[in-house]
């Protein structure tokens, strides 16, 4: 990737993180880690699809509200790759730690593409924004499971589970 993505990309992973890193140091401070894999297809010329993973922290603000940075990387056919750097905010219909808690998800940041047209490369970044929800199961009281459909820009529509392990 060129250097000025790998600048863009740093500056959004601060940026997300230095607001609720200055909160009061109690248990809410300490993040949960968050592995996520799923499916995205592309919708804007046909349907392409793409293997979905990444990662992020969670930190869990009150008991519906839970927010967070996300790093997602999309794999698809050829060398088409993009990157979403996103801040993410989940709100919990019912509190986020019940056994079963359905939540919708809002999220905003950045998408970088890049592919190879005709034997040249080609990358762009751009705005992008996430929505959806999804059913968070606390599987204990460390560790959650999240199955979760979302839409979002550049047009896509994406099927994943978040698995999350949170620190005592």
């Amino acid at each position: 990737m060129r250097a000025h993505v790998l600048v863009h990309a740093a500056l959004a992973i601060v940026c997300l993180i230095l607001p609720v890193h200055v909160r009061a140091q109690t248990s809410a401070a300490i993040p949960a880690v968050t592995g996520t894999a799923g499916h995205a297809d592309f919708l804007d010329e046909g349907r392409l699809g793409h293997s979905t993973f990444g990662g992020g922290l969670e930190w869990v603000l009150t008991r519906h509200i839970a927010v967070g940075p996300e790093i997602l990387y999309m794999r698809g056919p050829g060398d088409d790759r993009d990157m979403f750097l996103v801040g993410v905010a989940r709100f919990g219909i019912l509190p986020l730690r019940s056994r079963v808690a359905p939540f919708v998800t809002a999220g905003g940041g950045w998408m970088i593409h890049s592919d190879d047209y005709a034997g040249m490369s080609y990358s762009s970044t751009e705005g992008a924004f996430i929505l959806g929800g999804g059913v968070r199961i606390n599987a204990t009281s460390h560790v959650f499971i999240a199955p979760e459909f979302t839409i979002g820009w550049e047009p896509h529509v994406r099927y994943s589970v978040t698995v999350g392990i949170r620190f005592p």
